[in-house]
Order: structure tokens, then C-alpha cells, then sequence
């Protein structure tokens, strides 16, 4: 067993070394990475990825919801992602009655399906090149408009390389989306935020829905009398497992990486952005942890929020110490000098340094008031639903106030929200600008005479946030309304930088079109490939494990025994279900048994050395034969600065294996039509 063991590590270690593992690729031209992936052992064709002319992988592969990827392994249109990204739909359909979280769910037949309100797939029809097009002058929201004709049809145009070349995505949106499965939270969430981002990992991280279309196959509103929905392509599972060194791919939507920036903008992020994110975060899930901890139906109504909330937390967290134990901003600024003295005669480029870094010390003051009122102010509900009633207030809707109204209480409590406004409100006037101050808070918190008594009166005294009838006249008068108001010349202020990231403002970005060509032009042994941005990319590396620290090997396989190890009854996140202890005491295993050093357990999950992000969630996680092996849910907490820096020494992305979504599928949900329906006999 030792010597597999060390073989396996040797493979892992000789393939990251040869190949770089590093990129997101643009699948319409991924015959240019072919031959590389065939090196690391995929067998199949670029136009099995991808093909315009033909179904291929594309076809398989979906936006889920606003966020997330998922993939079609069934010719009924079954669709696998992650349990995190069907979160919040399982909460929404759940009740402290029928409390979905906790103990899942699974429909017996497709008439058990539950159909999940707003929830949308949306599948990438066609991408095109349109650079020229839109130099020759031809209208940017003509051509949306001409390739957004069609039931469910949607166009955008997105910028790749800073706007160096402009990518036409057209995608088919369908809109009746049922929940067929999800194990409880205690397998679905296993670890909860104690574990995320963390490997070991042992979390079964997926959950099960099925897309339904018209008798035509195309995009509808729920309606009995719709069909499942026949996907182009669905991926073929693999049941036989991976081991270290084996190819992998992913398939998906990864949302944002900032690869070619400058070393103004990894400061901005390590030492000012992520510092002020996470202390604010931290006091907002303190509050809602304990009062969830007192109360199941708080923990219901808050469970996605609060995840919500600690994602981006302790991804921030891992982020700023990989930067700090990389030396990023160190070998940024050495990457720039050479760079400038490259650059030195070369007109075009000589001061172009000077003009990035000018660029962020004038957007920079304005960029961080922006994410500073988000992460305060804006994080306090009572103050976004004002600002929804605001909007609609202006339309003169009043049933849209109502139905709006109906859906924010549902999960709202009055307490934990009256808390954190204090605690924001607080933070706001700590660190925000004097003169950005709205002279009406001041004013108010001084005639209450301190800022818990000022939000004690604003929360006793609105009228939004009860159960009365609300009297649509006196709405503007209202004094959370009032308090909305007060913000707006913020808020109007803050629309010039909202975009992705801070180098995307246009003040700066505009340099960074320069900067790109100038950089391909100077370093052009370097494989350029483009940011993230929430559009189809393809990704590919190898079942591979790393070393986290001197004389600790982190091998990529975890089994049921660590689920075992860390099985806590009296810790909601560790406290597994009954029936899945029993499995283990009896070896009751069945098809899903494995022999791991000598025993016989249930693979769980593994690492891949493939690049991602987030997006990634949901995404399919295919072998060399075009096989579903698994389906991404997360990086290691090491990795999560790979959106800016990526090592392939140790970032590594964590996939719950195909096996043990369908041992839980089988064991645990007894759903055995499942199993038939995607092929596994």
C-alpha cells in the first residue's frame, strides 16, 4: 500500500511540474489546449467540449440560478449541483413542518417533484467573437437584440482581456425548475462553516432538480402540464473511481479572478478591502449564530443568509494570508519593473505604469466608501427593504409592495436585524469619511442621545416591518423610509463603481487595455488566458494532493471513516444521520464499498489541481473518457488567493465523488429510480 501510495504522489508531483495546471479557457477555442490535455490523458475531441454545429459538452452544462453551475446527467433533464447552491431553494420550500434542511428531501416519483419559485438554468446556446463587428461600427444593442430573438432567449456581450476583445453570449433561460432530492444538511452541509474551504473534507455537497419544458421543448412558466425538458447532451456517469494522477476537467461558471493585475490592486485587497470585510462580517454572524442557536425556526429562516454571509468571510480570510505567504504584491512589483524597463523606449508604453497607479490612488478612496456602506449599511435588511419599497413607491405599485413585503418577512426577525443595525451603524461612523456622513444620522443619533436608543426608535416606530396594514400615503413618511432616504446621495455616488472588481472601474481599466497588449507583446512565452466573469470556461489538471506543511502530505481521497471520526451528536453540523451510522457499524456498503488500506469503506471526496472559482460550484468534474467523476463544491482554504495568484504547488479544488452522491442517493434517499434513470445499474 506504501509503495502505491508514494507512486501516486511521484505522478501527481511529475505531471504538475510538466504541465502547468493554471487557466480558465474560453471552450470555442480550446483546440488550442488539446494537445496538452491529451498529454495528461483526455481522450476525446475539442468538439466533444465544444462544437457550435453539433451537441456537445456545452449542451450538458448550466447557469444555475444566479451563481452556480449544474450539469444534466439524465436524458429527462435530471440536474445535479451542489446542495450550497440548491440552499437556498431547499430553505425556501422548507417549514419548520416540512424542514427540508435538516432532513431532506426526495421525491418518490416525478409527481413528488417540488417546483421552486424564480429558480432559472440557463444553458449557453451559441459565443461569438464580435470585436470586429463592433469596430466596424455595427451597435452593441443591436446585436444583443438580434441574437436574443426566441421563447427564453437571452444575449450578452462581455468584455475578456480588459476589453481587448468582446465575446457575444446568447443563452436559452428556462423557468420551471423542480427539487427532486437533497440529503439533510447533516450530509449535504456536513461541517459546516467550521469546514468550509477546509480539507479534509467530508461534505456530500449536491443536491438533485429537473428542469421542465413545453410539449415543444422550449422554455415555459411552471404548468402541470409541462414535460421534462430533453437536454441536447447529458454527462455519462462513471462509477470506477479515481486515483492520484488521473486527468481531470471542469466544466462551469467561474465568477471573477483578477490574474494580470498590478501590485496597487492586490494592496488594495490584502490590506485594506479584505481587512474591513471580515471584521464587519465577523460581529453580523456572531449575532445571527446565537440567536440561531436559541430557536429552529430562526435557524430555518436564516440558514442561507448566515452561509451567505461566512462564504465570503473565510474565503477572505485564506485570501489574504496566501497573498502574504506568496509574496504577491513582492513579485507583482518586481514583475513591473521589469516590465518598465522593457518599456522604457517604447513610447507607447514608457509612463503607462505611472498612469495605472495614478489612476488607482484617485479611484481608490471612492471604491472602498463603496464596499465599506455595502458591507455596513447596506447589510442591515430593514434598511434594503426600504430601499425596495422606495423603488416601488416610485412606480406607484402598491400590489408589488405587498407581495414584496409578504416575501422578506417571511424570514426576517425584527431582533437580529435591530442588532446588526446598531453594530453597522456603528462601524459606518467609525470609518466612513466625516464629510460622507449624512447630516440627518448625525442629527438623529444625537437627539436620541446614542445609537442603540436611535435604532431602537427606528425599529419601534416603522410601520414596514410588521404585520399591520401598511397605509400606502404614508409610506414616504415612514421612519425607515426616512432612514433609506438619507443615504441616497451615497448610493447615487457608489453607482460609478459598481463593477466586479476595482480594476474594472473605468478609470483604471481603460489603462489595463494597454497594459494587456503590452504585456502579450513583452512576455509572450506566458499563456495568456482571460479572467473569470461568469461565462462558460473550461479547466483542467489532475487528481492530485499537496503538501500542507513540512512533513504533512495531504492525500486527495477522503472515505465515510472521517465522517465516523468527526460524528458529533450534539453539534448540529456534525450530527449525522441515524441511518448512515448504522450503514457503517454493519459494513452495509453494498456496489459503494472500497478497499482502502485494508478496509472497506465509502469514497467521499477528492482534490484536483484544477483552477476555479467561484461559480465553480455545481461544476461537473469529467475524467479523460468525458465521464462525470464528480461535481465541484470548493477550493482548499490555502488555494482561495488562486483568484489572483495561482500555486500550483497546493491550490487545489475539493469535488465530492460521484460515488457517494449515489451512495446517499441509494442509502439514505432510497430513490433507486434515480439510479436507473442516469444509468447506473
Amino acid at each position: 500500500m506504501i509503495k502505491r501510495l508514494v507512486l501516486g504522489v511521484l505522478a501527481c508531483l511529475a505531471i504538475s511540474t510538466t504541465f502547468a495546471d493554471e487557466g480558465m479557457w474560453l471552450p470555442s477555442l480550446i483546440k488550442e489546449r488539446i494537445k496538452e490535455m491529451r498529454k495528461m490523458g483526455f481522450k476525446l475531441k475539442a468538439e466533444d467540449i465544444y462544437s457550435a454545429d453539433k451537441a456537445s459538452f456545452k449542451d450538458a452544462v448550466v447557469q444555475f440560478g444566479g451563481g452556480c453551475t449544474g450539469e444534466f446527467v439524465s436524458e429527462q433533464g435530471l440536474l445535479l449541483t451542489n446542495h450550497h447552491c440548491g440552499y437556498g431553494s431547499i430553505q425556501k420550500l422548507s417549514s419548520v413542518e416540512h424542514d427540508y434542511l435538516t432532513y431532506g428531501y426526495w421525491a418518490k416519483s416525478m409527481d413528488e417533484e417540488l417546483p421552486v419559485p424564480g429558480l432559472t438554468v440557463s444553458l449557453l446556446v451559441a459565443m461569438e467573437d464580435v470585436t470586429e463587428r463592433l469596430a466596424a461600427g455595427e451597435k452593441r444593442e443591436d446585436i444583443i437584440a438580434a441574437a436574443s430573438k426566441g421563447e427564453g432567449y437571452r444575449a450578452s456581450i462581455e468584455s475578456i482581456y480588459y476589453g481587448n476583445q468582446q465575446i457575444l453570449y446568447v443563452y436559452q433561460t428556462f423557468r420551471d425548475v423542480r427539487l427532486v432530492g437533497a440529503p439533510p444538511s447533516s450530509i449535504g452541509k456536513f461541517g459546516g462553516d467550521t469546514d468550509n474551504w477546509i480539507w479534509p473534507r467530508h461534505t456530500g455537497d449536491f443536491s438533485i432538480f429537473r428542469v421542465y419544458a413545453d410539449s415543444n421543448n422550449q422554455p415555459a412558466d411552471y404548468s402541470k402540464e409541462n414535460v421534462p425538458y430533453r437536454p441536447k447532451r447529458h454527462f455519462k456517469i462513471s462509477t470506477k473511481g479515481v486515483q492520484e494522477g488521473d486527468f481531470t476537467m471542469i466544466y462551469g461558471f467561474p465568477g471573477n479572478t483578477q490574474e494580470y493585475v498590478i501590485s496597487d490592486a492586490v494592496d488594495y485587497v490584502a490590506n485594506m478591502s479584505n481587512p474591513m470585510k471580515i471584521e464587519l462580517r465577523t460581529q453580523r454572524l456572531e449575532t445571527i449564530s446565537e440567536a440561531q442557536a436559541k430557536d429552529p425556526a430562526v435557524r430555518i429562516a436564516y440558514a442561507a443568509k448566515h452561509a451567505s454571509i461566512a462564504n465570503g468571510w473565510k474565503k477572505w480570510q485564506g485570501e489574504s494570508l496566501g497573498l502574504e505567504r506568496l509574496h504577491t504584491i513582492d513579485k507583482k512589483q518586481s514583475y513591473e519593473a521589469d516590465f518598465a524597463a522593457w518599456a522604457a523606449d517604447k513610447p507607447q508604453y514608457a509612463s503607462l505604469l505611472d498612469s495605472m497607479r495614478a489612476a488607482y490612488k484617485n479611484v481608490t478612496p471612492g471604491y472602498f466608501m463603496r464596499e465599506l456602506f455595502n458591507e455596513s449599511i447596506g447589510a442591515i435588511e430593514a434598511y434594503s427593504f426600504a430601499r425596495g419599497i422606495l423603488t416601488a413607491y416610485k412606480m406607484t405599485n402598491i400590489d408589488n409592495i405587498v407581495d414584496y413585503r409578504k416575501r422578506v418577512l417571511k424570514d426576517y426577525n425584527i431582533n437580529i436585524d435591530r442588532t446588526i443595525a446598531r453594530q453597522m451603524i456603528a462601524e459606518f461612523l467609525k470609518r466612513m469619511p466625516k464629510e460622507q456622513i449624512p447630516e440627518a444620522l448625525t442629527t438623529g443619533i444625537k437627539v436620541c442621545g446614542s445609537i442603540k436608543d436611535y435604532v431602537d426608535s427606528l425599529y419601534n416606530n416603522t410601520k414596514i416591518l410588521g404585520t399591520e396594514t401598511m397605509v400606502y400615503e404614508e409610506l414616504p413618511s415612514d421612519p425607515m423610509i426616512q432612514f433609506a432616504k438619507m443615504f441616497t446621495p451615497i448610493v447615487s455616488s457608489n453607482s460609478r463603481y459598481t463593477y466586479r472588481n476595482i480594476s474594472n472601474v473605468p478609470a483604471i481599466e481603460k489603462w489595463y487595455r494597454t497594459y494587456m497588449q503590452a504585456l502579450r507583446e513583452w512576455d509572450s512565452e506566458r499563456a495568456f488566458y482571460p479572467d473569470a466573469n461568469f461565462t462558460l470556461r473550461v479547466a483542467y489538471g489532475t487528481i492530485c494532493g499537496y503538501e500542507n506543511a513540512d512533513g504533512e502530505y495531504h492525500t486527495p481521497l477522503t472515505t465515510l471513516d472521517g465522517i465516523i471520526a468527526k460524528d458529533n451528536p450534539e453539534i448540529y453540523d456534525y450530527d449525522i444521520p441515524q441511518e448512515l451510522r448504522d450503514i457503517y457499524k454493519n459494513k452495509d456498503y453494498g456496489r459503494w464499498s472500497i478497499n482502502k488500506n485494508g478496509k472497506r469503506t465509502v469514497p467521499v471526496c477528492f482534490l484536483a489541481s484544477n483552477h476555479t472559482s467561484g461559480g465553480n460550484s455545481g461544476s461537473p468534474v469529467i475524467n479523460g473518457k468525458g465521464e462525470l467523476v464528480g461535481i465541484n463544491f470548493d477550493r482548499t482554504w490555502r488555494s482561495t488567493m488562486s483568484d489572483i495568484e495561482f500555486d500550483p504547488t497546493i491550490c487545489r479544488n475539493i469535488s465530492v465523488d460521484i460515488r457517494y452522491v449515489l451512495f446517499v442517493v441509494d442509502r439514505i434517499g432510497h430513490a433507486e429510480y434515480l439510479l436507473k434513470e442516469v444509468g447506473v445499474k
